[in-house]
């Protein structure tokens, strides 16, 4: 029999070690969810040494980044839900397309006739303002709702249906707005009272992202609904069977997304004051990219609605850094796309460590 001392003594020599490894493991794992802010500073520090002095690190460059992210950041929140349920939303830059479209085609007709909008006259602007905005946002939620509906109902993968819808949003789109841009801007009110606005320095549309992002991280992190999302992507089947409404949950998170993608279409049309399909073609890659890099797992189960934030900045710095040094953009779709497979791959690689 071991005696009680020698246990002691066992244990006492076994401690250190698992002390060290304890901290070696925290350190590895603070690598890893750090690795990704570290990836961007490197970037923007790499485009503030190769581009001409005063061009890429100045205020105004940063406020514009900011700005153009904001509506990437919305649209990889409600990615983020959809790929931890373990889904996909191949749809979401269709339905920012079609949001905008459908709620500015209301702004130009509610704020005057055809004439006058041509011209530049919006006599009824403070109603079609506020429609064309719930519109939008009717719009994106609506089709988020669709894409739940069908998947839950008719047990279609997610893949699929938001393949189909991505293909309807956009061809709708094209055939309300005539394959083409809108016949004329939406009401300027919107863009110099918000788009163009600014608090403290920064563009409005920035507070809203932000808003919006602190909203999901705390949801997601300290919510039923967020406890929800990530148990269903871990095992679907072993949530149904403690009660869970799995299926009416799903269609939540699809119509989350649906909303977010609403609100974006209302940014994009208050900073741009027009849109077109054209414009709108990389959404998802950019939305997926940003979700998938930022450390949340195509397999579902395991998100971060922050590290998606930061993951959104990649492709819009790379776009921003590539255009002053007078390269190509379309390189920004390369990188993004190398960088999805080489972060499912390490992804997988975890897993696989993990069920060892």
């Amino acid at each position: 029999m071991t005696s009680k001392a020698e246990v002691e003594s066992v244990e006492s020599e076994e401690a250190p070690h698992v002390g060290e490894r304890t901290r070696r493991d925290r350190a590895t794992e603070a690598l890893g969810r750090s690795w990704l802010l570290l990836f961007l500073i490197a970037l923007i520090g790499y485009f503030w040494l190769s581009t001409p002095s005063g061009t890429f690190l100045t205020w105004t460059n940063l406020e514009q980044i900011a700005l153009n992210t904001s509506e990437v950041i919305l649209l990889a929140i409600g990615e983020t839900f959809v790929i931890v349920t373990a889904g996909i939303d191949l749809s979401i830059g269709g339905i920012l397309f079609f949001s905008a479209v459908a709620g500015g085609e209301v702004m130009i007709h509610l704020a005057g006739t055809s004439e006058q909008t041509i011209n530049g006259q919006y006599p009824h602007s403070g109603l079609a303002i506020p429609v064309g905005i719930a519109v939008c946002i009717l719009a994106g939620t609506t089709w988020g709702l669709i894409n739940g509906t069908l998947i839950t109902k008719l047990r279609l993968p997610p893949f699929i249906v938001t393949l189909g819808t991505f293909g309807m949003t956009f061809g709708f789109g094209d055939l309300i707005s005539g394959g083409s841009y809108l016949p004329s801007p939406v009401p300027p009110a919107l863009s110099s009272h918000f788009g163009n606005g600014k608090i403290l320095g920064l563009s409005s549309p920035i507070y809203v992202a932000i808003f919006f992002l602190i909203v999901a991280h705390v949801v997601f992190h300290h919510t039923r609904f967020g406890r929800y999302t990530a148990a269903i992507g871990s095992n679907q089947e072993g949530t149904r069977r403690t009660g869970i409404a799995v299926d009416r949950h799903i269609i939540k998170v699809y119509g989350l997304a649906g909303f977010l993608a609403g609100v974006a279409a209302v940014l994009d049309l208050a900073i741009f004051t027009n849109t077109t399909s054209v414009s709108h073609q990389t959404d998802n890659l950019s939305a997926i990219g940003a979700v998938v890099i930022g450390g949340t797992s195509l397999f579902g189960g395991v998100g971060t609605v922050l590290g998606s934030a930061v993951g959104a900045f990649v492709p819009t710095v790379l776009q921003n850094g590539l255009v002053i040094e007078a390269v190509q953009p379309f390189w920004q779709e390369v990188v993004v796309g190398a960088a999805i497979i080489l972060a499912v791959y390490v992804d997988q690689v975890r897993r696989r460590r993990a069920n060892r």
